[in-house]
């Protein structure tokens, strides 16, 4: 689609994109949006966009998914809301009635994406190993660097300036955006979508302290060679600037279906299971396994060399420094306070142990006592 294209359905049409049920604004009435002349006219009502209930104008539809907003129901002025069925009755316009509209609403937004699509084709100025193998529809675009040995499946998009070094394999309908690097051998699945700047494969953090290399104050450092690589599999979104590092021995993996933002480093060797979604500005030291299915909060911090059950929640600024083998929502630190309060209550932190200790000793005397 051309990014000077403006979308434009139909309220039927977008009931059937996602499965909705079209209602009249009279919802009272309980009509479905067949049953009269009146309603067919309402299904037709031409819409270009979705925007926040409170904005949305009669040439856009909405959702309501947090019943926090439903006082903006009663004013929006949006040609329709998708909403669930209990919210559907105090919809003053039309709906688009789902059981998930959060859901329908993700569904949705893809109809009316205004990002241009890559034509097919190589750009002049992409250099190519003859050794390379290109899949069929690929969109190579300017300065584009693919060195010897790459396999690269069919429907593939990579954005100007990407660099993928020797040996890399990637599936097929991958998108790469500008300025991705690829160390060698990093192995990506199908339907990947890996944003600008985003660096895969590069030396984990690995040192031997050595003598030799120090002086009086204290040891140098040798590096250890990173031996393994970067396995990614299927599905899996990697946000603009992430760092994920290659293995020192074995690969590190990201499995099938996960989500990572923007600006997350990924050390070696670590694992991470299906459908995780980690938020922005994670940082994960190396041998970390994080099960299936766990959601990191942003700013989150993980140890090295721990594991976390399936299914877990890390709230955001986090840190994770033992393993957590039991499924469920954690959190550290402390909530915003004014400074004030905040230097006051840091204080009596530092007193902690203190009180520790007198509490313990109050309780011996009281075992003492008749």
């Amino acid at each position: 689609m051309s990014s000077t294209t403006v979308p434009n359905y139909s309220l039927a049409q977008l009931a059937e994109l996602v499965g909705a049920q079209l209602c009249l604004g009279e919802r009272a009435n309980g009509k479905a949006a067949d049953e009269s002349a009146a309603d067919i006219s309402a299904a037709e009502i031409s819409v270009t966009g979705i925007a926040p209930l409170a904005t949305a104008t009669q040439q856009q539809v909405s959702f309501l998914s947090n019943r926090k907003y439903r006082p903006q129901l009663e004013t929006t002025q949006a040609a329709a809301v998708i909403l669930d069925s209990d919210s559907a009755a105090h919809c003053p316009v039309h709906c688009l009635v789902h059981s998930n509209p959060y859901l329908a609403f993700a569904r949705l937004s893809h109809a009316f994406s205004t990002r241009p699509s890559a034509a097919a084709g190589i750009h002049p100025s992409a250099h190519i190993s003859d050794s390379a193998s290109v899949g069929k529809a690929a969109s190579i675009g300017a300065g584009v660097v693919i060195m010897e040995g790459v396999s690269i499946g069919d429907q593939v998009t990579i954005g100007p300036n990407t660099v993928i070094e020797a040996d890399v394999v990637i599936g097929d309908r991958v998108t790469l955006m500008a300025n991705v690097t690829l160390y060698h051998a990093v192995t990506i699945g199908s339907d990947v979508t890996v944003h600008a700047g985003a660096v895969i494969g590069s030396d984990g953090f690995g040192y031997a302290p050595n003598p030799e290399l120090g002086d009086s104050h204290g040891y140098g450092w040798q590096k250890i060679a990173q031996l393994g690589s970067v396995s990614i599999g299927n599905r899996v979104e990697i946000g603009a600037n992430t760092t994920i590092d290659r293995g020192a021995l074995d690969d590190t993996v990201i499995e099938d279906d996960v989500i990572i933002d923007n600006q997350v480093q990924i050390a070696h060797n670590c694992v991470i299971g299906k459908g995780t979604a980690i938020a922005g500005c994670v940082g994960m030291a190396g041998s970390s396994v994080i099960g299936n299915y766990c959601s990191i909060g942003g700013g989150a911090g993980i140890a090295g060399h721990l594991s976390i059950a399936d299914g877990t929640t890390v709230m955001g600024m986090t840190l994770i420094n033992r393993s957590v083998t039991k499924p469920g929502a954690y959190a550290s630190g402390t909530g915003m306070q004014d400074a004030s309060s905040w230097r006051k209550s840091a204080v009596r932190f530092t007193q902690l142990d203190s009180l520790n200790q007198r509490v313990k000793a109050l309780e011996k005397q009281v075992k003492k006592q008749p």
